[in-house]
């Protein structure tokens, strides 16, 4: 019974919403796998600042990286142990990854906010055409609903289209703040390991 329930809201909404609904449920969805994604990826907090998390692992190669810069440390570490030439561009390479899977999904999350309003604004604009068209008619009602069903359908698809969008919005905002604070953790742990690298020939050459 609670299926059936379910699924006649569904249905109602739907119908009330008419041909932008389909796409706006797509938005709806590719939206929030995205956010989730994007949420998933850079949900674990850094505890340490980069320099302590650096001779944090430094001293113990072997603890557990608990999240993605902690990854990243663990890499370049170990890319700063084996003595490799032009390390700077080793870790460009090592760190590209990362980089990439804290921006992935954020182009389409962006797509998706943008185009939800406008798919909203596509619902109003076709209900108000219906609107004004039962007016010319005198139609109160009619089978796809005349006066009442093309109010009704502009108010609808205007409210949809702000409630995927304004939430996303807010959601890929913090995200998008937590990505570039991550970006600018990463850069910190590249300037480290070179600035290291370049003082350990000479602190050999004292000794």
């Amino acid at each position: 019974m609670d299926t059936a329930e379910h699924l006649l809201i569904v249905k109602e909404m739907f119908a009330a919403g008419g041909i932008v609904m389909p796409p706006l449920v797509l938005c709806t969805l590719l939206l929030w796998y995205g956010l989730g994604y994007r949420f998933w990826v850079m949900k674990e907090p850094k505890r340490m600042g980069v320099r302590d998390l650096l001779q944090y692992y430094q001293q113990d190669y072997d603890r557990p990286a608990a999240n993605i810069v902690a990854r990243a440390i663990k890499q370049g570490v170990r890319l700063q142990k084996k003595g490799v030439k032009n390390l700077r561009r080793h870790l460009d390479a090592a760190f590209y990854e990362y980089e990439r899977e804290i921006g992935k999904f954020a182009v389409l999350v962006r797509v998706v906010i943008l185009i939800a309003p406008l798919l909203g604004l596509l619902g109003t604009v076709i209900g108000m055409i219906e609107t004004f068209d039962s007016l010319a008619t005198m139609t109160l009602h009619s089978q796809s609903g005349g006066i009442a069903g093309g109010i009704s359908q502009a108010l609808f698809t205007t409210q949809m289209g702000l409630t995927v969008a304004i939430p996303g919005l807010l959601a890929h905002s913090i995200l998008r703040r937590k990505q570039q604070q991550i970006e600018l953790d990463l850069s910190q742990v590249k300037d480290l390991l070179c600035h290291q690298s370049h003082l350990q020939p000479s602190s050999g050459s004292h000794s």
